[in-house]
């Protein structure tokens, strides 16, 4: 019998009652490995009473008791990184060895939420004016909820969930029905340190479980990461709702290869950051901008024998570069792309559409494709393909290589490499892009810092971890306070000065 996958709800594992379930595959054999539910309207309002009901406790407990539920939680998760690892690669496709930093590039995320104690210390200011004191302090705003992507099943839910929980909120997670597993075992080990049940609940599902939680009134605040269509519709219609949402979509990364970068290190920068993980990475670099007849030419001669000779293989492998695509229908949208770019008229340099796994024939795998002379009007450069496609478009000079991620639609990530520090510190500050990379292929900031991209790759005014997190996940009241010994007898009708 096929596994069957339901709910985490009240702290505990539920089953699904819709009747519906979708299909969970081994991306390397191209089999259902198990059926997950996908949660009806009722079952999701079910999930946030839980949430609503238990909320006010937490809240009330002090933020260093919090604090202790998210360090014992990092020893459960730290614990079982090799269960964990093998687990989310079954279901993505990505390798152990990058399911283990997809896990703990969450767990950097959880590290800093433990220091909630101080991250939600508010401001005072003594004496104000005559007789009066004024503070601010942070506050929870109740229940709210997280929609996350396929691509990373275990770090981004815990980039929303953890900072949440730890300002005193309850979570409501709505992970990809594409890798649910791993999100699903999260919320058994936060159950296992400590977190009461119904602050932290799992459900599972499609468009009617999104929707459900986009209008209930309940739901305070909501954080996605997914495509831009999704995104602006989540976007729009959270607002529309009354809810503070935050959204980040795709992505068009490019990395500025200039004459003096040292061209065997830029090679090595694109190899993994274009093709790690399949390129299904919302951060992956997907165009490299050689600048100069030169250095695209040494670039081209450096990069098509590595992409040529990219390993592919089995999530089980640990020797592997990459492994499967995660659906069918992702390799399918891949293998698309680059027909489509062929169309167009772009070079295909390196075509690895009829790599075949052998004995995994069905298995979802694809081989490296490499693009040269790629041009801004095709479609293969507007897109996101998320796939182990790279394009190289070819810039004349320094200025035309700066207005190409510029004028992108999406603005996620940028890298730039060179030697010459005057040209990076100008690319740095010009570059109309979130986050830059400075000889760095893939520029995500730490946990302490702010993930976030711009134009049609964010929607919202906060970004994701860091300081942004506490601020997006409270709300701020401000007090100002005076004693009876400061208060002059007799109503005052002008409007209060601190005169």
């Amino acid at each position: 019998m096929t596994r069957r996958i339901g709910h985490f709800v009240g702290g505990k594992v539920v089953e699904g009652s819709s009747g519906r379930f979708g299909d969970v595959f081994d991306p390397n054999t191209g089999e259902v490995q198990a059926e997950v539910a996908l949660a009806s309207k009722s079952e999701v309002e079910a999930a946030i009473a839980n949430a609503a009901e238990a909320q006010a406790a937490w809240a009330a407990e002090n933020p260093q008791k919090r604090a202790r539920v998210l360090f014992r939680f990092l020893q459960l998760a730290q614990a079982e990184m090799d269960s964990l690892a093998a687990l989310l690669s079954s279901e993505h496709g990505k390798t152990v060895p990058d399911a283990k930093g997809d896990i703990q590039r969450g767990l950097e995320v959880v590290e800093f939420a433990c220091g909630i104690p101080h991250l939600l210390k508010g401001e005072f200011t003594e004496s104000a004016g005559p007789g009066i004191d004024m503070y601010s302090m942070r506050q929870p705003l109740g229940v709210v909820a997280g929609i996350t992507p396929f691509n990373f099943p275990a770090m981004i839910p815990l980039w929303k969930c953890a900072p949440a929980i730890a300002c005193g909120n309850a979570f409501i997670l709505k992970p990809s029905e594409r890798d649910p597993s791993v999100p699903m075992r999260i919320a058994e080990l936060f159950r296992e340190a400590g977190l009461p049940d119904g602050i932290l609940n799992v459900v599972n599902g499609d468009k009617e479980a999104v929707d459900a939680i986009l209008t209930d009134p309940r739901i305070m605040a909501i954080g996605f990461v997914g495509s831009s269509s999704i995104a602006e519709y989540i976007y729009s219609t959270g607002t529309a709702h009354g809810k503070r949402v935050q959204c980040f979509g795709g992505a068009k990364n490019h990395m500025i290869v200039m004459p003096d970068a040292d061209m065997d290190q830029a090679v090595d920068a694109l190899i993994g950051a274009g093709y790690g993980s399949a390129g299904e990475r919302c951060m992956a670099i997907s165009v490299a901008v050689p600048v100069g007849r030169e250095a695209a030419e040494t670039l081209m001669g450096k990069l098509i024998p590595r992409v040529e000779n990219l390993k592919i293989g089995l999530s089980s492998d640990a020797g592997s570069d990459y492994g499967p695509l995660v659906t069918k229908q992702a390799l399918e949208r891949v293998r698309s792309y680059v027909e489509l770019g062929v169309k167009e008229g772009a070079k295909l340099a390196v075509d690895g559409r009829d790599f075949a796994m052998q004995g995994y024939e069905n298995g979802f795998f694809m081989g490296g494709c490499l693009f040269d002379e790629v041009t801004p009007d095709m479609t293969i450069y507007k897109e996101e393909i998320f796939g182990p496609v790279l394009s190289v478009v070819r810039a004349r000079d320094y200025d035309e290589a700066l207005s190409l991620p510029s004028s992108h639609e999406y603005g996620n990530g940028v890298a730039i490499f060179t030697r010459d520090g005057d040209a990076a510190r100008d690319f740095a500050s010009k570059v109309n892009v979130g986050m830059v990379g400075i000889n760095v292929p893939i520029p995500v900031p730490l946990a302490y810092h702010t993930f976030g991209g711009w134009k049609r790759s964010g929607f919202g005014d906060l970004n994701q971890h860091g300081p942004d997190s506490v601020r997006f996940y409270t709300k701020t009241k401000t007090v100002t306070s005076r004693w009876p010994s400061g208060i002059k007898d007799g109503a005052e009708f002008s409007i209060p000065t601190m005169r």
